[in-house]
């Protein structure tokens, strides 16, 4: 009769053999070292709240500091550039018109920094006064559409039912006009103008934020601290003014930033096609196609504008992604 083989391998044997040794340590071989009261209180974490630890998040991101930096530059000097330049944006000298960079100026004896443009007008002034006229347009289109866009998502998300479904309705067909169709009707109707822009911009730009809204309530309404409010007696506008809107107000505020640089490429955009604001006064729009006309003799006067155009919308789309890897809880340490 055949014995069986032995199959078990060395480095099994090995295994077992370790394995068997660990399983008898003595006793002694342990030690007690018993507990430590101060480690024990000591905390890990310090305690601190969701806006001051997203603040500490971007302070620590360069790329959010710097176009942080970059957009308060560019407001600061919007607003006081245009007050305090020996030029103005209107001032028109065709004697030096298309001057080069850094043209002094016979007659005054101050210094065109961008040269002029094709009717002697200087370009640094009118570059800033067109940043005046994109941000004030650009921010006041955006709270517009925050303020609308959050009450009307916010009572569609919270009621539901046929509420929801007729109010949703309503924002679809609002979405399927275009937008350059209110431009032209409106331009018919008032005055070319900063407000008109913002009017028409408006009257449509607000869906965005509505559907928003609207996703947010509904996920958070069937949440345990609405349904506490609920059954307390709150009204539904406490409910969704005190405890819904600041839940969902770290979403808002990235969609805002990202929807900045949108509203200046459409002024800059409506601008070169002639709706935009109304000359003499200044935007980036009117600006580049002045420039586009003469770029081959002139580039600078199209590079200019459109390097802020670039690096405003730039500053603040990447502002805006930093914000909403500040804003998500995953994301914390």
């Amino acid at each position: 009769m055949l014995k069986k083989k032995n199959m078990t391998s060395s480095v099994e044997q090995e295994q077992i053999r370790t394995y068997d040794s660990m399983t008898n340590i003595p006793a002694d071989a342990f030690e007690v070292i018993g507990t430590d009261a101060d480690s024990m209180e000591t905390i890990v974490r310090p305690s601190t709240s969701f806006w001051k630890d997203a603040w500490n998040r971007i302070r620590k991101s360069k790329v959010a500091v710097i176009c942080m930096i970059i957009l308060f530059l560019l407001l600061l000097g919007s607003i006081f550039i245009p007050m305090f330049s020996p030029f103005n944006y209107s001032d028109q000298n065709v004697a030096y018109a298309n001057q080069p960079l850094f043209f002094k100026d016979p007659a005054t004896g101050a210094t065109h920094l961008f040269g002029t443009d094709e009717l002697g007008r200087d370009v640094f002034v009118r570059v800033w006064y067109g940043a005046r006229v994109s941000l004030t347009v650009a921010i006041a289109v955006a709270l517009i559409d925050c303020f609308v866009g959050v009450i009307y998502g916010g009572i569609s998300g919270y009621f539901g039912g046929a509420v929801d479904t007729v109010m949703m309705r309503i924002v679809e067909i609002i979405s399927g006009i275009p937008y350059l169709i209110i431009v032209i009707l409106l331009m018919t109707v008032l005055d070319r103008g900063i407000g008109t822009i913002i009017i028409a911009y408006s009257l449509t730009g607000w869906t965005g934020m509505a559907r928003l809204v609207r996703g947010q309530i509904v996920s958070l309404s069937r949440q345990e601290f609405v349904i506490a409010a609920k059954s307390m007696g709150a009204k539904p506008s406490r409910i969704i003014g005190l405890h819904l809107v600041p839940n969902v107000l770290s979403v808002i505020i990235v969609n805002i930033t990202l929807d900045i640089p949108s509203v200046i490429f459409t002024e800059a955009f409506l601008s070169m096609l002639g709706l935009g604001i109304a000359p003499p006064q200044s935007s980036w729009g009117i600006m580049a196609n002045s420039g586009i006309q003469v770029f081959q003799t002139y580039p600078f006067q199209l590079v200019i504008p459109a390097f802020f155009i670039c690096i405003t919308m730039l500053s603040f789309n990447l502002l805006g992604d930093q914000l909403r890897d500040a804003f998500d809880p995953k994301l914390r340490r």
